[in-house]
């Protein structure tokens, strides 16, 4: 299924960060958001019934965030504008995302509260102290994605600080090397600034194709069974 071929990376990365592979909020979520933040996908394209909904809340006076080295038809498209279309060479996924953490982090933006209540302490100082260098700032990430600084900086801070942001990811995030990498940055970024866990916020998967998450669910993986369980577990296999 596309749950293995396609969107493994999104399996171990959510499960790695949120200990679960599936999405965080149903599509009605968008309605809620304020800011969209569309990585690696066109969903006028591949998600068309979704791409309207997400159109009439943007329509509505949410913001856009577009990064994708097409200009995919949200970026301009009648009656709708994104605010910062990032335009990245492909394959620098990770360091666009990890310049985003930096400029978080830098501008004091992180929602400490949140992290202190929700996250794993520990785990969380040893990302900050690793985005907060200077090989993660937006003028490094310039080099390696080709997109200026200022507009890396300007689009993360809208994405911390313009209300309930949701991420919104297709296969141009996971079918790549460095997929499961950027499906946990997406994770991180989505708690350091208290985007999860509500509505119109989270870390949301396109899926290639239909009900891809019921499959897994369903144990389509060789590793597991119905219901995550891992085929390791005797317990599980003698169930």
């Amino acid at each position: 299924t596309c749950a293995r071929v396609c969107h493994s990376p999104t399996g171990y990365g959510l499960n790695q960060t949120f200990g679960t592979s599936a999405g965080t909020q149903d599509f009605d979520s968008v309605d809620d958001a304020d800011v969209i933040l569309v990585i690696g996908a066109n969903p006028t394209d591949a998600h068309p019934v979704f791409a309207s909904q997400m159109k009439r809340r943007l329509r509505a006076g949410a913001k856009l965030i577009v990064i994708d080295p097409r200009t995919i038809d949200l970026v301009r498209t009648p009656h709708i504008a994104a605010q910062h279309h990032l335009p990245l060479q492909p394959g620098t996924n990770v360091a666009m995302i990890n310049a985003f953490a930096h400029v978080i982090v830098t501008e004091g933006l992180v929602n400490e509260a949140f992290v202190r209540e929700r996250c794993d302490i520990t785990s969380f100082d040893a990302w900050r102290s690793f985005m907060v260098s200077e090989q993660n700032s937006p003028e490094a990430a310039a080099k390696a994605t080709g997109v200026p600084a200022d507009q890396i900086r300007a689009a993360a801070l809208l994405y911390a600080t313009g209300g309930k942001a949701a991420i919104y990811y297709g296969l141009g995030v996971t079918e790549h090397s460095q997929g499961s990498t950027m499906v946990m940055g997406m994770a991180n970024l989505a708690m350091a600034t208290g985007n999860i866990g509500e509505r119109g916020v989270g870390v949301n998967p396109l899926r290639g194709q239909n009900n891809v998450q019921g499959s897994c669910d369903m144990g389509s993986f060789p590793h597991e069974l119905p219901g995550y369980r891992h085929v390791s577990d005797d317990g599980a296999r003698r169930a």
